[in-house]
């Protein structure tokens, strides 16, 4: 079975690294077969960790969809997995997502763009929302925090590849970036966290 996995491993590799695997993966339902992921071999670099920011509210609530929290407008998936270093997927763990609105504005009153997810027995999460606004000096990001149930925290941002400003963005890590797929309204992005257990 292992050696089958590094074979799919390294056919997706092969097929990704060419462009052609990208929009299929990135756009259908997360199923349990795909928990290997491209960064994925004999081991996977942990995600790299960033700054929390200075509009993090704790206790959010267990919430999937951001939809009804701003007004109508482009519909963005962020989905994936939470792997740990050996490729395999951690279930229960808790992915705590937060971001500005569509005018560059965090809620610090309440938990709109606010909310958390607990992966599946496939180490699934997924959350509905908007794509960010543009905040002064920054590229759009989403915010996380991911922890396996006994591992350590991790704090870290996201990107968008799509973004022209995150050249410009001190923080930027291109290892953080959103693999995007669609248009019309509605995009997915797909991100798997690599956290320690």
């Amino acid at each position: 079975m292992k050696q089958r996995q590094n074979r799919l491993i390294k056919r997706r590799d092969l097929l990704i690294g060419a462009g052609l695997a990208l929009p299929l993966f990135a756009s259908v339902p997360l199923r349990a077969e795909t928990v290997l992921t491209p960064a994925c071999g004999d081991a996977a670099v942990p995600t790299a960790s960033q700054m929390e920011g200075p509009f993090y509210t704790p206790d959010t609530p267990l919430k999937a969809d951001f939809t009804g929290d701003t007004a109508p407008g482009e519909v963005l998936v962020l989905q994936g997995f939470v792997l740990d270093p050996s490729c395999q997927p951690v279930a229960g763990a808790l992915v705590d997502l937060w971001h500005a609105d569509r005018q560059g504005r965090y809620d610090n009153s309440g938990f709109v763009l606010r909310g958390h997810q607990i992966t599946d027995a496939a180490g699934r999460y997924r959350f509905m929302t908007c794509t960010p606004g543009d905040y002064p000096g920054r590229a759009r990001h989403f915010h996380v925090k991911v922890r396996a149930p006994k591992g350590p925290l991790l704090t870290t941002q996201l990107y968008f590849p799509d973004d022209p400003r995150r050249q410009n963005d001190f923080r930027f890590n291109p290892d953080l970036e959103v693999a995007l797929a669609g248009g019309e309204g509605r995009r997915t992005g797909r991100f798997d966290f690599v956290v320690q257990v």
